[in-house]
């Protein structure tokens, strides 16, 4: 076969699709395919050799991806490799236009997407071109000012790119990249985020093992080591987790993991984000960075097996810590989260298994053998999934998760899932209460149906399951419940596809060599033929239940509803399924049944009908010979007695028996048309006594055999779907059909039986042609010639039998042809269509029919529309006739989009996915190749436009702007159909449409108007005529789209009409991609002047509307307001603007009607010189081997010297001014450059300016507009909702940048006079223009800036003292986008005035927090260069620490923050200069002694408010307190790495800070505000992630403050540990020492003298019992029983004084039955062996006194509470004496005892 092949096609293709071979036409397409490729290299090769992107390669790149679609990847390996670097070549050539790139690198990704194809040996792509073109289009410095668009898909489509090509970049790229991106590593900068993205993009991961050293070894620690000491979740976080899944994923056993992987699982489980303790609280930043689920799952199944499996007990660990959260009862944000890991870890496992043992092995190197997952690694997995699975099957999140899990679990161990399922399965189909236990149990057996039939050697028993569950599965299709119903019915169809329902009992005495489980099989299959008949009377029933006469006939519903239109398919194609697999036998006897209950019942048509006529073309369908034996007879009589008396034919209303058979009939005739050939003259003798009924419903069913007796004999189709190829009916001694149940379906002996149309079928179909279509043409030619008169009823009933012929027989009319219409547009490539074979053979001597009724529709649509517009349902009716005439041959695009789909979701839920190779079952193959044969009957893009076409489109576009709109939008539908099918027909339409839109013309209709603008706006998947991306196109829709404004005939006030044209506006400015000018390499000049051109058309519009404006007071604005926007949107940035349009936009600036936010004019960045400096001989230091980041002697010259800053204009010249502040932090870039501050004898105003220029220099150096400007910038837009505008700082920006300081003087007193005025506009302009002005001054000369300050600082001065709760946040902007990327030598200015004493107190606390918010918005930009100012910072904030105002507070808390941040420590990292955190710890602790120690001694004193003395050192502690928590808060979310040692000196403070306030003497508002902070720090502290050396400590202080003699601070250490224990899990249980220390210090506290203490400690323990972080053993349960074993001290009498203390052996007995209680409230989902006991052990109790009596009685009603559900399992774990004890307890508790 292959080598046949290769001699046709002359190459061995790379892999192709297999379905081709499998057409009945199969043997042509080699030819075929080797033309078309040789027709797409000859013309792509020429394109790109002539350079005309556009139309040629274009459309030639297009035609490959067609190919691609058709045939596969069927060429040789070297024209693989010539493709992929064309298009390689292409998609990066620079400033290529963006829709252009977009569709090459699809194509390229497409192209790549078979990794084993090409090694890396085979093709090598730089990664530069790519990385260039990334950073151009997502880090793009144009796109925000407008002068680029880019559509939104962009981004991903260039994502994928990468991914597909980073596989072969070349070994050397590793290094080149971490070159590039490593200087960009710094944590405090948003290019942290840019550089980790990169690196997760870009960084090859896949090489061969001996490459490594080149590969991820380079990179591998550093990251890993950033990760690790990473603890606060920055945004780059999840990116280093998905490069790590990657790796582990792509070099399985090449890395060694075992070192980090408790640091891992304790990530992972931190990134659920789980409710955890009993507090609660999550910090809200982790709910918004956490993982992806994806890359966790992958890294996961990636680190699993190996020597250790250390990953498999994490595993367990994992889950069995948050199994309880899987429980139903449960639900939270969290959970879909955690349901996607069930999903997909399984699948991740399986795909791991068949990469390691069945995949074809190719260049990519195999996983050693040390680390392939063993049989028993596999095993063990399953198992830890088995618990979390089975219990989310009932999830509140529906069933469809667990589901597939347990479809991927089956795969991999059938005998450890299917059992367990199967249990919850029996009982689920008995009850009739819980029908939601059904579908969910239900669902999950789908899913594992071929696992359950697969008979492995580990679970043989499976098959025998089969027929008890379809005869318990009878009773679900319920016409009551819709649900249960249809997932039933998916049950039934899904097992009976896989099992031939043959009778094979008699084999037992026929065969002696059957094993045990065959017997058993062939007995048990003879209840078959019962299932079969059972089925059929559930069905009947369930149909004669829908028969809804009464209610139907009257209101005339023509449609089922949705629910049972969704019943009916469910129905017809489980009972088809059933059939199918049928044995003749049983086949007879349903057939029988069916027959009977059709003819003997009359239904109505709509719903019952349908239903009973799906079930007969079911049967008709598997056996036609014998169900057409029946039925046709039958049928045809009856109509043919009902039609006997003459005046039938006239009647309005038909005989309802007449009807049914007619309905029955053309059902049961869509079946193998050769078949149908023995009854040719009955069915078309029926045809002609009904085709010409009366009566609509009638003619319609009539029409609709018509249509099905033509597609039955005309179409090409497979006829059989049986799931054995040759069906069942063979003897029992050579064929025994039980070995095949669960058998897939073998693709390379499918045997399909086609059906082709044979000559005598053709004959048949053009004689029935000729007999009906043929009168009809020629009656309607007469009707529209007028020699004839027809009424409207008789012209829709000919349309219909037109229409039902051409879609009966459409295949068999060669496509519509003539002259093809040329010269649209210039090419030098041939534009031909492809012409694909489709199994028709065009017999040329009959007539065409496609063309005679083109011709007669074409008379007849023009007739009617002069005549009788009003016509819609003709009208209608040729609206689908000319439609089907251009696409239709034989099959509609939405049949097969939804075929397709349903394809795909049976192929998912039925595949295996272990074993790969297609091993799917045969009618789902066959179902395949059937849709590769309709692909190839649609595929129709790039067809040739022809005069024919082109007169079908001019008569559609009369329609789409007629005066009907029901007739306008289906019109307007089929257009842009037929638009998007055509090569360049929108260039012949357009103008047409642009026609009605004349303002000249005074004959437009209003809906002419409104129907030419529904044209261009296009539907929602349509093409857009308005926005094709084409110059000569947008040249001629804007300026008359602008026009149309001025259209006389137009009363714009209609408000659809006014809706339009903002929707189109709307749609343009969504849509708009900047167009590439440059589609040759040369052709750059003739389009500067299209551009001009159409520049000058559109200004003129929106003059000519300014002129017109006072004459006509319609709504030009609205029109003036979309020229604007049009023009905006033409800006680019590599052309400049003419000058006329400068002129325009500067006027437009004050325009009174328009907003600032339309001028996006950024000006002209003039190019500096730029000259690369070495970093090493500015700092004189040599820089160190090997990674060393922060602050280090060779960055030092960075950061900010108060004693050497530029002072004068020579040092000014002389310093080098670094801008970006993340240079030189972690390490040098290979060239830095910096900018060469140009000399002051070249004075830029002194250049001789451009027109275009010189406009803008005369406005706004004009006074009088100055003012208007500065006027309506400073007017408010929306009241409080205003902010500081960015594209208003860019225009100053730009106009400072590039005019200097030329427009200086004017502005001065404008913004004098806004800096005095408090009002929140004017506030805010004031600092757009000065952040503008900072910003733009880069390049100024050392005497301007220093002028410039003079001026700014006693503006900003005033402007501060002016500060309101309205403004404070546009200052604060306005300071940092000053700051921004700027050296902070050159504003040290700025700097020292904001630093000037910023807690004055003048203006009052609120000024006081202001100035801080600014000065912080200053410095937080310039992260770590400034640390002389932050030390300076500090030692002015330190002694000010204990303010009083709280915002004030707040905000030094906030300050802290970002002083602090700088102190990280990250691996490779020298400590900073920047304060330390440490230090200042110690500093503020011994203030904050007097809390600490002085407690006892002043618990009783009375506050006197104005007391001196002794308190004020307390109050002042106490304020100092509330700033530091207001730190610790703040720092929580910002920081990188948690101070964890320093926290822990505070934490015995806060512990203490929550106690009751008793004790403490403070008044009471304060304390509330105390007590809250502190509980949200501890709360934040709790949850920190703690390294492993920082555990002992933090165990260390929670055992002394457990000492600590408040019981609050006691209560509190057990709410801490809860959460810390379970987000640091499986750090601290890689300690053994730790756990120790929490079990420890958790049974100490069970026997605490406060019963709050004690209780709560029995909280924490049954959780981490639960959670498996301390297990529950013998030497526990021992403890406790002793414990519980404590005597009392005997009651003394009642009367006498009650000792309120308790006793010692109280508590310890109490303690006793918590601890019992604890172990019992673990497990409340099971009941482990040990609970009977313990349950036993507890109610001895049940009399002791309090509060040991309330605890049992709370236990027992807790765990009556969760058992409750499953207590018919839970039973059976105890015996009977014990049952008898508990009953007694749960029912009657004793209240009266």
């Amino acid at each position: 076969m292959k080598k046949e092949q290769a001699e046709i096609l002359g190459f061995v293709p790379q892999k192709e699709i297999v379905y081709n071979k499998l057409l009945p036409y199969g043997d042509k397409l080699d030819r075929e395919s080797n033309d078309i490729l040789a027709q797409i290299k000859g013309n792509l090769g020429r394109a790109v050799q002539l350079r005309e992107l556009w139309p040629g390669v274009l459309l030639w790149t297009r035609k490959l991806s067609t190919y691609l679609r058709l045939y596969g990847r069927k060429f040789s390996k070297e024209d693989h490799v010539l493709f992929i670097k064309l298009l390689y070549e292409l998609v990066t050539i620079p400033k290529l236009d963006i829709s252009i790139m977009q569709s090459f690198a699809r194509l390229l990704i497409n192209l790549l997407k078979k990794k084993e194809l090409l090694s890396r040996d085979d093709l090598e792509l730089p990664w530069r071109p790519l990385y260039d073109l990334y950073e151009s289009i997502l880090y793009s410095k144009t796109e925000h000012l407008g002068l680029n668009w880019f559509p939104n898909s962009v981004e991903n489509v260039l994502k994928t790119l990468v991914k597909s090509c980073r596989l072969y970049f070349p070994e050397s790229a590793t290094q080149e990249m971490l070159d590039e991106w490593r200087p960009l590593l710094c944590p405090f900068d948003v290019t942290m985020q840019k550089a980790i993205g990169y690196f997760e993009l870009f960084l090859p991961t896949i090489m061969p093992p001996e490459q490594h050293h080149k590969g991820f070894k380079l990179w591998f620690d550093e990251m890993m080591d950033l990760w690790v000491s990473v603890q606060n979740l920055p945004a780059w976080e999840g990116n280093l987790v998905n490069i790590f899944a990657r790796l582990a994923n792509d070099n399985i056993g090449y890395v060694n993991w075992d070192p980090y992987i408790p640091k891992i699982f304790t990530r992972i489980l931190r990134s659920f984000n789980l409710p955890v303790g009993t507090s609660q609280m999550v910090i809200p930043r982790y709910l918004t960075n956490s993982y992806e689920i994806g890359h966790v799952v992958l890294w996961i199944s990636s680190m699993l097996g190996g020597p250790q499996n250390q990953v498999q007990t994490q595993l367990n660990g994992l889950f069995s810590s948050i199994a309880s959260f899987y429980h139903p009862s449960n639900n939270g944000r969290w959970l879909m989260k955690l349901m996607k890991l069930l999903q997909r870890l399984p699948a991740s496992v399986v795909r791991r298994l068949h990469r390691e043992r069945y995949k074809k092995p190719c260049w990519i190197t195999p996983v050693p053998a040390s680390h392939r997952l063993s049989d028993q690694d596999v095993t063990d997995f399953v198992e830890s999934m088995k618990q979390p699975v089975l219990m989310a099957m009932f999830s509140k999140t529906g069933s469809m998760d667990a589901a597939q899990a347990l479809q991927n679990l089956a795969l991999m161990r059938p005998e450890l899932v299917i059992p367990p399922v199967l249990e919850k399965t029996y009982p689920a189909m008995e009850t009739l209460t819980e029908p939601h236990q059904l579908t969910a149990t239900l669902s999950c057996m789908i899913g594992m149906a071929r696992s359950l039939l697969s008979r492995g050697r580990h679970y043989p028993e499976g098959p025998a399951h089969v027929l008890p569950l379809l005869m318990r599965a009878l009773p679900g299709v319920d016409p009551n419940d819709f649900s249960k119903c249809m997932i039933t019915f998916q049950f039934i169809a899904t097992f009976t596809t896989l099992v031939p329902l043959v009778d094979c009992s008699s084999a037992l005495h026929e065969k002696n060599d059957l094993t045990e489980m065959e017997r058993e099989l062939c007995s048990a299959s003879a209840e078959f033929e019962d299932f079969v008949l059972q089925f059929m009377d559930r069905c009947f029933a369930l149909i004669d239940s829908s028969t809804l006469e009464q209610t139907r006939e009257e209101t005339e519903t023509e449609k089922m509803t949705h629910l049972e239109s969704l019943v009916e398919l469910g129905l017809s194609s489980t009972f088809s399924t059933i059939l199918t697999q049928c044995s003749m036998e049983i086949f007879k006897v349903a057939l029988e049944k069916v027959f009977n209950f059709a003819t003997t019942n009359i239904f109505e048509t709509r719903v019952a009908g349908r239903m009973v006529a799906d079930m007969c073309r079911a049967a008709s369908k598997c056996h036609p010979a014998e169900s057409l034996r029946l039925f046709v007879p039958h049928c045809c009589n009856a109509i043919t007695h009902l039609t006997a008396n003459e005046d039938v034919s006239n009647e309005e209303e038909l005989d309802k028996e007449l009807i049914w058979n007619l309905q029955l009939l053309s059902e049961v005739t869509r079946v193998d048309g050769e078949k149908l050939l023995p009854y040719r003259t009955q069915l078309v003798q029926t045809l002609q006594l009904t085709l010409r009924l009366r009566c609509k419903q009638g003619y319609t069913l009539a029409c609709n055999l018509l249509h099905h007796i033509l597609r039955s004999t005309a179409l090409t189709y497979p006829t059989d779907y049986c799931s054995v190829p040759g069906g069942f009916n063979r003897p029992l001694q050579e064929y025994l059909p039980i070995k095949d149940w669960g058998r897939p379906g073998d693709l390379w002996n499918l045997e399909i039986q086609w059906h082709v149309p044979s000559a005598e079928e053709t004959a048949f179909v053009f004689y029935v042609l000729d007999l009906l279509l043929q009168p009809e043409l020629q009656r309607l030619q007469k009707y529209a010639q007028g020699e004839q008169e027809m009424s409207r009823d008789d012209v829709l009933q000919s349309l219909c039998i037109v229409q039902h012929c051409l879609l009966g027989a459409g295949s068999m009319f060669p496509p519509l042809d003539g002259p093809t219409i040329t010269g649209l547009v210039p090419s030098m490539v041939s534009l031909e269509e492809t012409k694909l074979y489709i199994g028709v053979d065009y017999d040329e001597s009959r007539e065409n029919y496609r063309e005679a009724i083109c011709k007669v529709m074409r008379q007849l649509l023009h007739y009617i529309l002069e005549r009788s517009e009003d016509d819609t349902k003709s009208l209608f009716a040729i609206i689908k006739i000319i439609s089907d005439l251009m696409h239709f041959r034989g099959s509609h695009k939405h049949e097969f989009d939804s075929r397709w789909k349903s394809f795909t979701l049976v192929k998912k839920s039925m595949e295996n996915r272990l074993h790969g190779k297609k091993q799917h079952i045969r009618a789902l193959l066959i179902d395949r190749v059937l849709l590769q044969h309709e692909m190839r009957k649609l595929l129709v893009e790039g067809c040739e436009y022809k005069t024919v076409h082109q007169n079908l489109l001019r008569d559609l576009l009369r329609l789409s702007t007629s005066t009907y709109s029901q007739v306008r939008s289906k019109a307007q539908n089929v257009l842009f159909t037929a638009l998007g099918t055509y090569n360049f027909c929108c260039r012949d339409i357009t103008p047409r449409v642009l026609e009605l839109l004349e303002p000249t013309r005074t004959d437009v209709t209003q809906q002419q108007f409104k129907g030419a603008l529904y044209c261009l706006l296009g539907n929602h998947c349509g093409v857009c005529l308005a926005n094709l991306h084409d110059w000569d196109c947008i040249a001629q829709t804007w300026p008359a789209i602008v026009r149309s404004g001025l259209s006389s005939a137009m009363s714009l006030e209609k408000p659809s009409i006014v809706r339009l044209f903002d929707d189109l506006a709307d749609k343009v400015h969504r849509q708009y991609e900047t167009i590439g000018i440059d589609f040759t390499v040369s052709s750059v000049a003739c389009f500067l002047h299209f551009v001009h051109k159409l520049w000058h058309n559109v200004l003129e519009q929106g003059l000519a509307l300014q002129q017109d404006k006072n004459q006509d007071a319609v709504q030009p604005w609205k029109f003036e307001h979309i020229a604007i926007g049009f023009l905006s949107l033409l800006l680019r940035d590599d052309y400049p603007l003419p000058a006329p349009a400068v002129l325009f936009f500067v006027q437009s600036l004050n325009h009174d009607a328009l907003v600032v936010r339309k001028v996006r004019f950024a000006g002209l960045k003039r190019e500096r010189k730029k000259i690369p400096v070495s970093p090493c001989d500015i700092s004189g230091v040599t820089e160190p081997e090997g990674l060393v980041a922060g602050d280090r002697p060779g960055n030092d010259w960075l950061q900010y010297h108060g004693d050497s800053l530029p002072s004068t204009q020579q040092d000014w010249d002389h310093f080098c001014f670094i801008e970006k502040t993340h240079w030189g932090y972690y390490c040098w870039p290979n060239v830095l450059d910096f900018v060469l501050l140009p000399n002051l004898t070249v004075c830029i105003l002194s250049m001789i300016f451009l027109q275009r220029e010189r406009i803008i220099c005369d406005h706004f150096t004009d006074p009088m507009f100055i003012k208007q400007l500065i006027e309506f910038l400073s007017l408010e837009d929306r009241k409080g909702k205003d902010k500081f505008n960015p594209r208003r700082f860019c225009l100053f920006k730009g106009l400072f940048r590039n005019y200097s300081d030329a427009f200086l003087p004017v502005l001065k007193p404008h913004m004098e006079r806004l800096a005095n005025d408090s009002h929140e506009s004017t506030q805010r302009c004031v600092a757009e223009i000065i952040a503008g002005l900072v910003r733009g001054s880069k390049h100024w000369s050392f005497s301007k800036v220093e002028a410039l300050w003079k001026f700014l600082i006693p503006l900003m001065r005033t402007a501060l003292s002016n500060i309101t709760i309205e403004t404070y946040a546009d200052w604060g902007t306005c300071v940092a986008t000053a700051c921004e990327s700027r050296d902070p030598r050159k504003l040290h200015w700025l700097l020292e005035m904001l630093m000037e004493c910023p807690l004055s107190g003048e203006g009052g606390s609120f000024v006081d927090a202001c100035h801080l918010y600014v000065l912080q918005g200053g410095l937080a930009q310039q992260e770590w260069r400034v640390p002389e100012l932050l030390h300076r910072l500090l030692s002015y904030l330190e002694p000010k620490l204990t303010q009083v105002y709280k915002n004030v507070r707040e905000r030094i808390g906030s300050v802290l923050t970002y002083i602090f941040m700088i102190d990280v420590n990250l691996p490779y990292t020298l400590p900073t200069k920047s304060p330390h955190i440490a230090e200042f710890t110690e500093r503020i602790l011994s203030q904050l002694k007097p809390l600490i120690e002085g407690d006892e001694e002043i618990q009783n004193h009375v506050v006197e408010e104005n007391g001196v003395g002794v308190q004020d050192e307390r109050t002042q502690a106490i304020k100092l307190l509330k700033t530091v928590l207001k730190w610790l808060m703040a720092s929580a979310g910002r920081s990188f790495s948690t101070p964890v040692p320093q926290q822990l000196q505070l934490l015995p403070l806060l512990f203490k800070w929550i106690a009751d306030f008793h004790s403490v003497p403070v008044s009471l508002h304060l304390y509330d505000e105390l007590k809250r902070d502190a509980k949200t720090c501890l709360s934040l502290m709790s949850q920190g992630l703690l390294y492993p050396e920082q555990i002992p400590m933090v165990l260390k202080v929670l055992h002394e403050i457990a000492g600590s003699s408040s019981w609050h601070a006691r209560f509190s250490v057990l709410t801490y540990l809860q959460t810390m224990v379970f987000y640091n899990l499986f750090t601290i249980l890689s300690n053994e020492q730790a756990v120790q220390d929490v079990r420890a210090l958790v049974i100490r506290l069970l026997e605490d003298e406060q019963l709050e203490v004690r209780e709560m400690a029995a909280t924490t323990l049954s959780g981490f019992l639960q959670c498996n972080f301390l297990a529950m053993d013998a030497s526990m349960q021992t403890h406790f029983e002793a414990l519980c074993k404590t005597k009392l001290p005997k009651k003394r009498k009642r009367g006498s004084v009650v000792d309120t203390i308790p006793s010692v052996d109280l508590v310890r007995r109490h303690a006793g039955v918590l601890g019992l209680s604890a172990c019992i409230l673990s497990s409340p989902y099971d009941v482990p062996t040990w609970m009977p006991q313990l349950l036993m052990d507890l109610s001895a109790h049940l009399n002791d006194t309090q509060p040991i009596e309330m605890t049992v009685k709370k236990t027992l009603s807790n765990f009556r509470r969760t058992h409750h559900d499953n207590w018919l399992e839970h039973k059976q774990q105890f015996t009977d004496d014990q049952l008898v004890v508990l009953t007694d307890l749960l029912v009657s508790p004793c209240y009266y005892a």
